[in-house]
């Protein structure tokens, strides 16, 4: 949020802000919060819903309404008045939440919906309460990139007694931050950034978006149990074409569509990461082909959006990509530099890799600004 602060900041000329991978929307709202346009986009119709909530301006009147909401849902939670929603069919579900709390969120989903109508805010800013309760409640931790959970050693987490009281806080929380409305204007487009033209209209002056990394982390990991609770994903087929289609993604039928994938006639072609592959395919490295396929796909998507940024930047336009490299089996893959290779490959000028934070106690892994401008 600082970083993406401050750039914006920095160009008070820019007024059009485009952020090609929406994520959670910090980018649109950190936009508006200055007073500018922006327009953002996401594969992702679970993000796309998020970002439309958050950015949203909400009258007094709606503020009273959720509050007033939030109390009809808990009294129907207290005396059972709804039929519980099903459980959702999230693998081993009851690692994510022990069977107490699991009845109650189901209690909870259900009340809310019969609560609110479709397609208010007052659903949609109680449903922001219900996501951020499910992890409230959870016992699953994100910190690394393999889930671990509370209970995997034989232990339940410890659960506040009264959940309700979870979820009160959550619409608190919820409600504290959609009272400051900004002063700009935003808009949320449910597209792919390798095809955002006819999509996104008008041309921007300033570009600030932190695309997937090379890391091979599932593309909606973290994300899971909110598409499933609130119906974005029906099972773990719909997981994986979602990961499949998106850029960076890996997960179930991702991977094994990796083994068959070959390089699009048009791909990107560059010394560095030829020899970046081969070192990662080297037959002493378990997997290793499987995994340089993956990243020729990462790159060799990404130039597909480079190829189509430019239809979209106005003259003298500033671009910033915030990305961090990755290793594979020891070999380095300095994202930043073939993204500079890239945008010098279509014209663009003016390209630094400004370096930003280590992004663990490696010393060689860091995020990066990529700065570029369009001539």
């Amino acid at each position: 949020m600082k970083i993406v602060e401050e750039l914006i900041a920095n160009h008070p000329n820019a007024q059009r802000i485009l952020d090609p991978f929406c994520g959670t929307g910090t980018t649109a709202l950190c936009a508006a919060c200055y007073g500018r346009e922006s327009t953002t986009a996401d594969i992702n119709p679970f993000l796309v819903w998020l970002t439309q909530t958050k950015i949203a301006r909400y009258p007094a009147e709606t503020i009273e309404a959720v509050q007033s909401a939030c109390q009809e849902v808990l009294d129907l939670v207290a005396r059972h008045a709804v039929k519980p929603v099903s459980t959702p069919p999230i693998f081993n579900v009851e690692r994510w939440w022990s069977l107490e709390t699991l009845t109650f969120l189901r209690l909870l989903r259900a009340a809310i919906e019969k609560a609110t109508e479709p397609d208010t805010p007052s659903r949609n800013l109680l449903l922001v309460a219900f996501c951020r309760t499910l992890i409230e409640l959870s016992q699953a931790a994100f910190n690394h990139q393999s889930l671990s959970f509370g209970n995997d050693d034989g232990f339940a987490l410890p659960f506040p007694v009264d959940r309700g009281s979870v979820f009160a806080a959550s619409v608190q929380f919820v409600l504290e931050g959609v009272l400051e409305n900004p002063s700009g204007t935003a808009s949320v487009v449910l597209a792919d950034a390798r095809t955002l033209k006819g999509k996104i209209s008008g041309t921007f002056d300033l570009v600030i978006t932190s695309p997937p990394y090379v890391n091979r982390m599932s593309y909606i990991r973290e994300l899971r149990p909110y598409m499933y609770w609130l119906g974005f994903l029906q099972n773990g087929r719909d997981a994986g074409e979602l990961d499949w289609k998106a850029i960076g993604g890996t997960w179930g039928i991702a991977t094994s569509r990796l083994t068959d994938w070959k390089r699009p006639e048009g791909h990107f072609r560059s010394t560095r990461l030829t020899n970046v592959l081969q070192a990662i395919a080297c037959a002493e490295n378990k997997h290793g082909r499987l995994l340089a396929k993956y990243v020729a796909k990462y790159f060799d998507d990404m130039w597909t959006h480079f190829c189509e940024l430019p239809k979209l930047l106005a003259a003298g336009a500033e671009v910033h990509y915030i990305v961090g490299n990755s290793t594979f089996y020891g070999t380095l893959v300095p994202t930043e530099q073939l993204y500079a290779e890239m945008l010098s490959a279509l014209g663009f000028s003016h390209i630094e890799c400004r370096p930003l934070r280590k992004r663990n106690s490696n010393k060689a892994l860091v995020e990066f600004d990529v700065v570029a401008q369009w001539k």
